[in-house]
């Protein structure tokens, strides 16, 4: 199978081509653990986690390597534990806990390796003296170590664009301790009050650029397959990571991919706290503001169903009518298993992860397995058994990290309504032919009445218990 992917560094879309199809690599930037991850942050999460689950039943599970850091020594996390008076070891556990917990609930496989910042602090010192020692790296003589951004003849070619473009349109600190207003800190002091490790340089602690340079380098070599974020990563994180990483390691090529995914919207606007839209992971799955949870199954359909590189709205709306279809899903497929992923999915995801386009294959095989399982249906027709769509869908649902016996369960209710839908039907194709309606009305007002969603198409009927539902309301009704 051959898999083509979007390069953000040549802007085109490329035959994937491993450095090594035995040891696929993948590096993903990971959280600053402070807080609560946003729904934002899931997004990267889920569309690497289907990456990483493409490569894996391409290449074989045991020859892909996923890495996804956590920054855990960082300013705002300092500010945290200043303002709670917590250490910052027990913030640090216990948000990295949340975040995996959090993206776990919403399907996501954990990565082969998911190193801590201040696990590599080490391994940082020595990138930061190699680049002194090549003239890419400068210490001021008060503590602070800066990147040399001139030195780097190839910096912003990642994003298109000069250096006095990027000066022109970005923030930039002019210091007095920079040679020029580009050039970043690596390294950087600490006084007594911060965490700090000893260096050449005097006690400190590392930029925030350095620890995913110095981090790849040591888990996946000086060259590596595929590097992927948000693209709001890509100025000046990513930038900087290449000009850190390829002046360490001139002989390496560092990621020779780079993908970007868009960032997210909620109800058509940029998710904002001023906006009162702007809420985290475990808000939307326990529920919040009034609203009731939304299962991470539910979360991610979503997220997948718009292809990554464009933005993404999340809306109430969207999210009911991914439940509605995940739900008849399973409720299709729980007495079969799954088998093989149809070859339109795992083309669909190989065509640079077209998400949107593989969900839809699923639709089409979950319409089919509803006709060949046919309520009420009497055609005969060539199309497979049951067992066998079935099997599809769910191994192609799985590859997508749906319909998971991980993500299961949120659909079960306790009541079964099975025999209502059957009958629902039944009185609907009777009056389809008698063109005499009025036993389909009444049943379904009483429905109505019970607190029962009902929704019917030509193939079947679906019944749901809403949250007002009342079964001593549908006493008799059979």
């Amino acid at each position: 199978m051959t898999i083509k992917l979007t390069n953000s560094k040549t802007r085109k879309k490329e035959i994937f081509e491993p450095i090594d199809p035995n040891n696929v690599r993948m590096y993903v930037c990971g959280p600053t653990v402070y807080d609560r991850a946003h729904i934002g942050n899931a997004r990267p999460v889920i569309v690497f986690d289907v990456l990483y689950r493409l490569l894996r039943h391409v290449y074989g599970p045991d020859h892909v390597t996923y890495v996804r850091n956590f920054t855990d020594v960082d300013d705002k996390i300092n500010a945290r534990a200043a303002e709670s008076g917590r250490s910052i070891r027990e913030i640090t556990d216990e948000t990295t806990q949340w975040y995996l917990d959090d993206m776990r609930a919403v399907g996501a496989m954990d990565p082969d390796q998911m190193p801590r910042a201040t696990e590599y602090i080490a391994q940082m010192i020595a990138m930061i003296e190699a680049l002194v020692a090549k003239g890419h790296a400068y210490p001021d003589g008060a503590g602070h170590v800066l990147f040399s951004v001139k030195s780097y003849e190839k910096y912003g070619a990642l994003s298109g664009r000069s250096v006095d473009d990027m000066i022109a349109g970005a923030r930039v600190e002019v210091a007095d301790n920079k040679r020029d207003p580009m050039d970043f800190v690596l390294w950087k002091p600490s006084s007594d009050d911060l965490p700090g490790w000893d260096s050449p340089w005097g006690r400190g602690r590392p930029g925030w650029h350095i620890e995913c340079s110095a981090m790849s380098y040591e888990l996946l070599g000086e060259s590596f397959d595929i590097h992927g974020g948000g693209n709001d990563l890509m100025f000046p994180h990513h930038e900087n990571e290449i000009a850190q990483s390829c002046c360490a390691h001139p002989q390496g090529g560092f990621a020779n991919v780079w993908l970007h995914n868009e960032m997210l919207q909620v109800e058509g606007k940029k998710m904002s706290k001023s906006l009162g839209n702007f809420f985290t992971v475990r808000d939307l799955l326990d529920g919040h503001d009034g609203m009731p949870g939304v299962p991470g199954e539910v979360i991610r359909f979503v997220f997948l169903s718009t292809h990554y590189r464009k933005p993404m709205d999340w809306t109430a709306e969207k999210a009911e009518q991914a439940k509605a279809k995940l739900k008849k899903w399973r409720n299709l497929t729980k007495d079969f298993t799954p088998t093989e992923p149809i070859n339109e999915v795992v083309e669909a995801l190989s065509d640079d992860l077209n998400t949107h386009y593989a969900i839809g294959k699923l639709y089409a095989l979950g319409d089919m397995l509803e006709y060949v399982l046919g309520r009420g249906k009497t055609e005969k027709h060539d199309l497979p058994e049951p067992e066998v769509v079935a099997g599809w869908l769910l191994a192609s649902a799985n590859l997508l990290g749906l319909l998971t016996p991980e993500l299961g369960g949120w659909e079960e209710t306790g009541v079964d309504l099975t025999a209502y839908a059957d009958q629902l039907f039944a009185l609907r194709q009777s009056a389809m032919e008698t063109k005499d309606f009025s036993a389909v009305d009444a049943m379904k007002t009483v429905l109505l009445e019970a607190g029962v969603e009902v929704r019917m198409s030509k193939t079947g009927v679906e019944l749901e218990p809403g949250p007002n539902f009342d079964a001593a309301k549908l006493e008799g009704l059979l």
